[in-house]
């Protein structure tokens, strides 16, 4: 499956942006002289043409520095307009009003001259925001968070109660920088003393060769009862221009050779059983199944052999497949885990907020969710791909503890 060039979305957003970088420019026009302001079209249009250009140019030259400096620089820019924007639409509602009042109270509609403290308030925020992006760039990516649950399962086998397992997705090693860094998230893993580790896709950008650097390190995860991995969309090498399709097979069979090289079992529309105490549940996983990034897995394949009173957990790394099959699956799955959607690396979680442009794409697009007593983890992912950094959404090490329902 290769990706189409997207030439409509980037058309729209191109008229967007410089609709909203003109807004922007009049707003300022109040502080820069009219003969100064059309310079100020000199960096938008030519981010928006680099990004272009390198954007069409993806599929063929991959993620060139190019690339990345046009598109962080433009996401930079572009959350900032938004800002800025957003300040001075609310000053713009507040001159509105000002004028209906005078119309009411005097006969006399007159559209009051915007105050110039929205426009200074409205750099204030998006001097904020840079500064918050720059954090994100050089630091975020790499401020890993643990995020405990305990869940509560009726059908809970009592050896495995109090069972923990250590999740974490979306390694991304291509875009890893900073091994040193890297070992920090690796050493925070293996602190938390789980039974299980599980890891639910995207080890790589699109390159087997991209996780070598780094097999060393992520080798170094153990648990008790074994390491365990799926697939996710970036493994299958689906995004860039290989020379034939033999050579794109043998980059995924490098790739599940890497997997076994770190201490991973790679499960392939496959289960096993985990005993403890002479009880048993079933690690089930499936190949990448998500709605528009391949519908490969055989959820069916992998829970052949197990009956459905048997207590299961899943492994699949996009949670749109939870949606469309798993959770009204004849067979139930007590427990699956995805990864996939990163949070878009960009969100707010704090306060009560929990906000991600992401959740426009998916239902459910980070930390736990439970229908009719089948409970999806989507972890935020332990790396990083498109934006280098993370803002508010930071890079996670789940850990699950499994318990038997109280009233058992």
């Amino acid at each position: 499956m290769r990706r189409k060039i997207p030439f409509v979305p980037i058309l729209i957003f191109a008229l967007l942006f410089l609709t909203m970088n003109g807004y922007a420019l009049n707003a300022l026009g109040v502080l820069i002289p009219a003969t100064a302001l059309s310079w100020l079209w000199v960096l938008p249009a030519g981010l928006l043409l680099t990004f272009s250009w390198s954007m069409l140019r993806l599929s063929v030259d991959g993620q060139t520095t190019l690339f990345k400096i046009s598109a962080h620089t433009l996401l930079v820019y572009f959350v900032t307009l938004l800002v800025f924007i957003a300040t001075n639409v609310l000053s713009e509602v507040y001159r509105l009003i000002r004028g209906i009042i005078n119309y009411v109270s005097k006969g006399n509609f007159i559209y009051p001259e915007r105050p110039i403290t929205a426009v200074y308030l409205g750099i204030l925020l998006s001097s904020i925001i840079i500064i918050v992006f720059i954090y994100g760039i050089f630091k975020g990516k790499y401020a890993y968070r643990v995020i405990k649950h305990t869940l509560y399962f009726d059908g809970l086998p009592e050896a495995f109660d109090g069972f923990k397992l250590t999740q974490i997705s979306d390694v991304h090693a291509g875009s890893l920088n900073n091994p040193k860094a890297v070992q920090k998230g690796i050493d925070m893993i293996n602190s938390q003393g789980a039974d299980l580790f599980v890891f639910t896709g995207d080890l790589v950008n699109n390159k087997a060769e991209e996780v070598k650097p780094y097999i060393g390190h992520f080798s170094q995860i153990k648990a008790p009862y074994g390491q365990f991995s799926v697939l996710g969309n970036h493994d299958y090498g689906d995004y860039v221009k290989w020379e034939n399709d033999a050579v794109k097979r043998e980059n995924l069979q490098q790739l599940k050779k890497y997997h076994a090289e770190i201490g991973f079992r790679l499960l392939l529309d496959e289960h096993v059983t985990i005993e403890k105490n002479g009880q048993q549940i079933q690690l089930a996983g499936v190949e990448n199944w998500g709605l528009g990034f391949g519908e490969r897995g055989d959820l069916q394949k992998a829970l052949q052999g197990t009956s459905t009173n048997d207590f299961k957990i899943l492994l699949s790394h996009d949670p749109s497949h939870w949606e469309a099959q798993v959770k009204k699956h004849p067979s139930k799955v007590h427990l699956t885990l995805a990864g996939h959607t990163h949070g878009m690396q960009f969100g707010i979680e704090a306060l009560g907020i929990k906000w991600s442009p992401v959740q426009f794409r998916y239902k459910h697009w980070a930390g736990v969710k439970e229908e009719n007593g089948r409970y999806l983890n989507v972890n935020r992912g332990f790396g990083f791909i498109g934006f280098s950094g993370r803002v508010g959404i930071w890079p996670e090490i789940t850990v699950i503890e499994l318990k038997r329902s109280k009233d058992i």
